[in-house]
């Protein structure tokens, strides 16, 4: 019954950790927006500014899978190298033992602290941002309250037979142990998670140091297999940066675990406490393996190419294929045609969002050839508004209800707001994109900042706006409204800026001021269309009111 009990309150403390990381990593995200590109790739050209890159971005969102899988994706999409990605990688490696570190010293007395004002900002706070400040106190409060869970579990066994037994076989047997820390990493999804958790065993005398040594470097390999496992629907260009990563750390950790487990390299650390010995060994193994890895990591491209090849163009999809959603076998099954109508305005919308994401790399680069692919799309959009037209006016009114029937009537709605989004892309960003390559202009730099941060909230904005199309989830329709607001402050404030460098006399902004203004106009414009998504079901839900009349009478008495 002790070991029942002690099993339940260690599953619900680890539960706890693993929530708790998760809630930072979550808040820290929705704080910062969609800025993590610009962290990783402002340096792309310099190795050893890329790793460091990747350590701010793992120290900024608490894990080093999010990092990779970051990587990989910005890898894929041509904004890094693959030897670019793999230095990002190994430099989140580090980043994320650092966090283990700060973690692991005594932080008991915050908790109250924490919770006390993470509690009040999450919950009063109106600001977006505030509140995910809060989120990310109330995480750090959790963590710290977690790993006390973890060690108050273990009280009631500390002394029994069943502890010592599993540690005496993980301390006799080191591969085993590698191949379970490994195994609990993988499970937990969580590297931090995990090493905290091994950290607070061995603190608690629970386990032998040369044990947890072993499963902390085991939980290493687990986070590169766990980076393999979530890439694996990621294209073949995507998914060469975890298995890149996965055989420097892999190669590195059993290397690692063979030389610790027969040298007396431990015995140099003997004057540190136990847990905080194998953050050491954590933190040093990383950061050897940053600096030993990083001159090479190019050589590893010709053999992942190998491993995973591009795929030949014949096997590619033809991206300005239309392919419809709408099945009009179903179209007298209202149920079965409404799902069938959210798909293809879903499908609309990933047009949009797929001429929209590389503007900003064609004001740098002013590919003509892409210009004109992209703006070709803008036809598939048209083409799609008219078969939802045609598709809605089809579906029988007397067999829908009317909940049913203002479903339709939404969809096409948005439907038309996505049409407008496709013009603004296709006839004035793509043709401003164009426009400035042609002349061959260029941005004050504060300036171009300002035009990526605008981009980059809208590209964010696309994928809540798709996913408030699907779910309906009020949270997320309040989120889009709030950020729209933003986006309007955002672009006034822009405009205010430029205005002010073109008094001060700055040529780059002079030369390229009627193109800045207009992006600044476009992209607010662009994401007021994307929003849209968000009034019916704000509406409905009671979050909205159907004028601003009184507010404005009431700031007007002012």
């Amino acid at each position: 019954m002790t070991i029942l009990i002690f099993l339940l309150n260690l599953a619900g403390a680890t539960m706890l950790l693993l929530f708790a990381v998760r809630m930072v990593q979550t808040g820290i995200e929705r704080a910062m927006g969609p800025g993590f590109k610009r962290i990783i790739t402002r340096h792309k050209d310099s190795r050893f500014r890329t790793a460091m890159a990747g350590i701010l971005l793992a120290v900024v969102l608490q894990s080093a899978t999010a990092s990779t899988l970051l990587a990989a994706g910005f890898t894929a999409s041509g904004l890094l190298t693959l030897a670019g990605g793999l230095a990002v990688v190994l430099g989140a490696d580090f980043g994320s033992a650092m966090v283990i570190q700060v973690l692991t010293f005594d932080l008991r007395w915050m908790i109250p602290l924490l919770l006390v004002s993470g509690g009040y900002l999450f919950l009063k706070e109106p600001s977006q941002t505030l509140r995910q400040v809060g989120r990310i106190l109330l995480g750090i409060a959790f963590i710290l309250l977690a790993l006390r869970l973890i060690g108050e579990a273990m009280g009631p066994i500390r002394d029994g037979s069943f502890l010592p037994a599993i540690a005496g076989y993980l301390q006799a047997d080191y591969v085993t142990a590698f191949l379970v820390g490994a195994a609990i990493t993988f499970v937990m999804h969580s590297s931090v998670a995990a090493i905290l958790m091994f950290v607070t065993f061995v603190s608690l005398g629970v386990l032998p140091v040369i044990a947890g040594v072993s499963l902390i470097l085991g939980a290493n390999l687990g986070s590169a297999l766990l980076a393999i496992w979530l890439s694996r629907g990621m294209s073949n260009k995507a998914r060469r940066v975890p298995l890149g990563n996965l055989f420097l750390r892999g190669t590195g950790a059993i290397l690692a675990l063979i030389l610790i487990n027969n040298s007396p390299i431990l015995s140099w650390l003997s004057g540190f406490e136990s847990g905080q010995i194998l953050v050491s060994v954590h933190l040093t193994f990383n950061i050897v393996l940053l600096f030993i890895s990083l001159p090479f990591v190019g050589f590893l491209e010709r053999p992942l190419r190998a491993l995973l090849p591009d795929p030949k163009v014949s096997d590619s999809p033809d991206p300005l294929k239309p392919i419809s959603a709408l099945d009009d076998k179903v179209i007298n099954n209202p149920q079965m045609a409404i799902a069938s109508l959210t798909r293809e305005v879903l499908r609309m919308s990933e047009i949009v969002e797929m001429m929209t994401r590389p503007v900003m790399e064609l004001y740098e680069s002013g590919d003509n050839e892409r210009i004109k692919v992209l703006q070709l799309l803008d036809k598939s959009v048209n083409s799609a508004l008219s078969d939802i037209r045609r598709y809605a006016a089809k579906i029988p009114l007397d067999k829908m209800s009317k909940s049913q029937a203002r479903h339709v009537r939404e969809l096409t709605e948005y439907s038309i707001n996505l049409e407008v989004a496709g013009d603004i892309v296709a006839k004035k960003l793509l043709h401003l994109a164009k426009i400035k390559a042609q002349k061959r202009l260029n941005f004050s730099k504060a300036g171009w900042n300002e035009l990526q941060d605008l981009h980059e909230r809208v590209i964010a904005n696309m994928s809540v706006a798709f996913n408030v199309l699907l779910t309906e989830d009020i949270e997320c329709a309040r989120m889009l409204m709030e950020e729209k607001s933003i986006m309007a402050n955002k672009e006034r404030k822009s405009r205010k800026k430029h205005l002010k460098r073109l008094r001060e006399g700055f040529e780059d902004s002079f030369e390229s001021s009627d193109i800045h203004l207009e992006t600044l106009r476009a992209l607010k414009d662009l994401n007021s269309q994307i929003a849209a998504v968000a009034y019916p079901i704000l509406y409905r839900g009671g979050q909205m009111l159907d004028t601003r009349l009184v507010e404005n009478l009431d700031e007007a008495a002012e």
